[in-house]
């Protein structure tokens, strides 16, 4: 039988780190160990007001799994978390339930490789040598403090610049006075049809690769006219949560960006990333602020993807556990067992107690 533990910590972040929704410094997360004869496989799944995910919440749904894993021995978890989504279905909605099974679900995979003495990319016949690179994150921020969380971390081949504050012309226009490199921009649902419509002309002119999340999710009649009229590719983030939305992205879209955490895990993620396919859009993957344990189950899908956002350990003061690591967008081999993570003997000083 496998056993499940959850173990909260709060994760420091080097700076502060803002979207159009509000903004976090210190990021409280939960990782999952699930331990079979002496191994131990992690997954970790973020605090989010948003989707209602606390560290109580996704703890009470872990331990209601526990219970259904009862025979399960480490193999491709994949039946088992069709199973209890099957138990638990309130995941179709994107919430908290959602987030503690993806936890469950990357431990079960970093088991499954551990036991096996393989990479999870190779057991799911994925070339661990591909997959493209990774962004760099800059929240919202006065403008002169974006250029120097700019200028603080040089080299990577693409930035991804949080917008949504009002001035979003002149912060692109300043930031690309420093630097060459590809732009990605993320409103988090902050403008309306006409604004992005409007602000792609220049925000292509200005090297800016595609926007993410223009307008809320319920704004399809916005989306469609976007879609139709926008200068750039359009990628979905909250419009794109569950299997489900996939469907509902198609010809709204450009392409999507699938976050582990929201749509219950890599097992899901895989078979978002086949739906997206055959419909003829492009594959993101992005992250939470989360560790290295989170990271590194997203290091091993990206073969599967076009574009990744893998920097939310880079973006912490301190980290919890080693694996997947991303230097200057450049992910590390995916040559260790499982999903490569181990906690660091100094993890328990960020670890939240009851």
């Amino acid at each position: 039988m496998v056993k499940l533990t959850t173990r909260v910590f709060d994760l420091p972040l080097r700076h502060v780190f803002r979207i159009t929704r509000g903004a976090v410094s210190v990021q409280r997360t939960i990782v999952v160990t699930a331990e079979w004869q002496g191994l131990r496989g992690y997954g970790e799944a973020t605090e989010n007001d948003y989707y209602d995910a606390t560290a109580e919440t996704m703890a009470g749904v872990v331990a209601r799994i526990e219970r259904l894993l009862a025979d399960w021995q480490p193999g491709d978890p994949t039946d088992a978390i069709s199973a209890i989504a099957a138990e638990i279905p309130e995941i179709e909605n994107g919430r908290f339930e959602a987030f503690a099974i993806s936890a469950v679900d990357a431990a079960l995979h970093d088991l499954w490789g551990k036991a096996q003495g393989k990479p999870v990319a190779t057991l799911l016949g994925l070339d661990p040598a591909t997959g493209p690179d990774s962004n760099y994150t800059i929240g919202i921020d006065e403008i002169p403090k974006m250029v120097s969380k700019l200028n603080e971390s040089p080299g990577w081949p693409v930035y991804k610049i949080k917008l949504g504050t009002g001035s979003e012309l002149e912060t692109i226009r300043e930031l690309r006075r420093h630097t060459d490199a590809t732009f990605r921009v993320d409103a988090n649902c902050g403008w309306n049809a006409e604004q992005a419509i409007d602000f792609s002309g220049e925000l292509k002119e200005l090297g800016v690769e595609f926007i993410e999340q223009p307008l809320p999710p319920e704004d399809r009649d916005g989306q469609r006219k976007v879609f139709e009229s926008s200068a750039l590719p359009l990628i979905a983030d909250e419009s794109c949560v569950v299997e489900g939305d996939v469907a509902r992205c198609d010809g709204l879209f450009h392409g999507i960006n699938i976050k582990l955490c929201k749509c219950a895990g890599m097992s899901r993620a895989r078979r978002m990333a086949a739906d997206a396919r055959a419909r003829g859009l492009q594959l993101m993957m992005g992250c939470m602020t989360e560790s290295t344990v989170g990271i590194s189950a997203i290091g091993h899908l990206t073969p599967l993807l076009d574009y990744v956002d893998m920097d939310g350990a880079v973006l912490l003061a301190a980290d919890v556990a080693s694996g997947v690591r991303v230097e200057q967008g450049r992910r590390s081999p995916l040559t260790e067992p499982g999903l490569g993570i181990e906690l660091l003997a100094d993890a328990e000083q960020y670890e939240v107690t009851a």
